[in-house]
């Protein structure tokens, strides 16, 4: 790496511990180690080369979670936004696939009766819910077939959408979602800082019994929502 000693202040500079930042650099050398057979350093790879490896590197029993999260860290470091979302995509993906499906029934405020009967239709969690509601028309079949008000399974639908953006379940999407933050597209759009400002405010004039996130917690959900592929269609 060409700019290693950058890198270390910048992954420092982010609080992370030495043994840490031993690591991660190890992993981006190692990364670049890979490119050297086609002439390449880091400064110049592109999203193929990061597909390409993680390929090669599937079967590492140091797993490919660790590579990735050092290569995204590395590109936001040379503000290469492309190849920092990339990374951070393929990451969250794999991390899905071996996280526990969270359960409809475990989002607040969601009605019980409305729970049974998307159940019946073989619908408990959220990636079922997604797949079953992805468009209006889906939705409106999905209404009618269950007898839940299209509302109601819109609701459903945005709730499990939100839960994609990280530690957002049961609480956090029920607060969202009733402060107008019902989107990833909604949630891209705000600041930061700012949404914060609002959910304080808005938990304090509603009583609403929760209390609103972290900043650390705020800024990952927006950063998550800017890259996260979309997956639901909300034209009506």
């Amino acid at each position: 790496m060409r700019n290693v000693d950058e890198f270390r202040g910048y992954l420092k500079r982010k609080g992370k511990k030495n043994h840490v930042v031993d690591d991660l650099i190890g992993r981006c050398v190692a990364f670049e180690g890979f490119l050297r057979k086609t002439q390449k350093f880091m400064e110049d790879a592109d999203e193929e080369d990061i597909r390409t490896f993680v390929d090669d590197i599937q079967d590492r029993k140091s797993g490919v979670n660790n590579y990735l999260r050092a290569i995204g860290l590395y590109y936001r470091f040379m503000s290469r936004s492309d190849l920092s979302a990339l990374a951070g995509d393929l990451r969250e993906k794999r991390i899905s696939l071996k996280r526990k499906p969270f359960m409809l029934k475990g989002f607040r405020g969601v009605k019980r009766k409305h729970i049974n009967l998307l159940e019946k239709e073989g619908i408990v969690d959220v990636g079922q819910m997604l797949k079953r509601g992805k468009t209006p028309r889906d939705r409106m079949e999905l209404s009618k077939k269950t007898g839940i008000p299209l509302e109601s399974i819109l609701e459903c639908v945005k709730l499990s959408d939100l839960s994609r953006l990280g530690a957002i379940k049961g609480v956090r999407a029920r607060l969202y979602f009733e402060a107008g933050v019902d989107t990833p597209d909604k949630m891209a759009s705000w600041d930061p800082e700012e949404l914060r400002r609002m959910l304080i405010s808005y938990v304090e004039r509603t009583g609403f019994d929760g209390i609103a996130p972290l900043p650390k917690e705020l800024k990952n959900a927006v950063e998550t929502a800017r890259r996260i592929e979309r997956i639901v269609n909300y034209d009506q």
